[in-house]
């Protein structure tokens, strides 16, 4: 079974597909370090914006992905061609599955995705599905959604993200999203197994802290976050915040995850106000080959980019390999 990606990153979705026992066929990205990691450790990439793609160049896939930005839209439209809302990304999408016609579909989204509304007021979400439902007077797909937490599927991170299947309607195939992984041992996921064992290790750098961040993350324990700081030792800002901790609704910054718990969500940004960076023991950020880890990527998959900043980037873009694995599963079952 073959498959093409859409807006695929380093590759973090492709390479669970392809342990999964599913064949790459093409992929597309348009960032340039995205591109890299995913040729120095996957294969060819068409490296260009995906409204700039012709067919001619690809070759029939039984099945397409795509992590598409999530664009609100003014109107569903009749499904008859989607020329009207290009720029869209996920209407760009739609054109490639309305060509080749595959057998499925797999897309994947923030979890904000569930409560963005369409122009319209609708949903987001429902509208998608409407649209896939019936994309035109011969072609829909039977689509459902879910979101998923990556912890429950191997992977060493509580990252929650929309996923959506769709199965071509005239296969009469029903598809059932994988269940959790139940493990008697969860303690290869935390924080501790990931810092285990890294001597070879390749990526093993890190992006240094500024000097307000390096004075501020001495102060916080392992297990706990910015609101260990005392007083005094905050910035003025940190101090307002704190001054007025309901109205900013308690934010959780510098969450410094202890070696029992499991991480939370690493961002592409990788910035300590916004996901749990910190190393529970140094005060630093993690390295890259932390993260690579926390994301589920082995440690042969190489993240070589001459700015360090790319690499927290595109490994915080990814989908946890780990967790498309068994979406591939479940998807190469659906088809049989």
């Amino acid at each position: 079974m073959k498959f093409g990606s859409l807006f695929s990153g380093c590759g973090g979705l492709d390479l669970g597909l392809i342990n999964a026992g599913l064949i790459p066929a093409w992929a597309n990205d348009n960032d340039p370090s995205a591109c890299k990691v995913y040729r120095d450790n996957i294969g060819d990439i068409i490296e260009k914006n995906i409204e700039d793609i012709s067919f001619d160049e690809l070759e029939q896939v039984d099945l397409i992905t795509a992590g598409f930005p999530c664009q609100p839209f003014s109107s569903a439209g009749n499904r008859k061609g989607v020329e009207d809302h290009r720029g869209n990304l996920f209407f760009e999408t739609l054109r490639f599955i309305e060509y080749f016609k595959p057998k499925a579909i797999l897309f994947e989204n923030v979890r904000g995705l569930l409560s963005t509304k369409n122009k319209t007021g609708n949903k987001l979400i429902n509208d998608i599905e409407d649209i896939l439902t019936s994309i035109n007077d011969t072609l829909g797909y039977k689509v459902k959604h879910r979101l998923l937490l990556s912890s429950d599927y191997e992977v060493p991170q509580n990252r929650y993200r929309v996923i959506i299947v769709g199965i071509r309607n005239d296969l009469e195939k029903d598809y059932h999203f994988p269940a959790p992984i139940i493990q008697d041992d969860v303690s290869a996921l935390t924080v501790g197994s990931i810092i285990k064992n890294l001597n070879g290790a390749k990526n093993q750098v890190h992006w240094e802290f500024s000097p307000q961040a390096k004075h501020m993350i001495k102060f916080i324990p392992e297990g706990g976050s910015w609101k260990d700081i005392p007083y005094e030792e905050l910035p003025p800002r940190f101090k307002r915040i704190k001054d007025e901790i309901k109205f900013y609704r308690s934010p959780n910054f510098y969450r410094r995850f202890g070696r029992n718990e499991i991480c939370g969500t690493i961002t592409a940004s990788a910035q300590p106000e916004n996901c749990g960076i910190l190393h529970p023991l140094e005060d630093r950020r993690y390295t890259v080959r932390e993260i690579a880890r926390i994301q589920s990527f082995p440690d042969d998959f190489v993240f070589d980019l001459n700015q360090i900043t790319e690499a927290y980037k595109v490994i915080g873009n990814a989908i946890p390999p780990r967790m498309a694995y068994h979406l591939g599963k479940s998807i190469l079952n659906a088809l049989e």
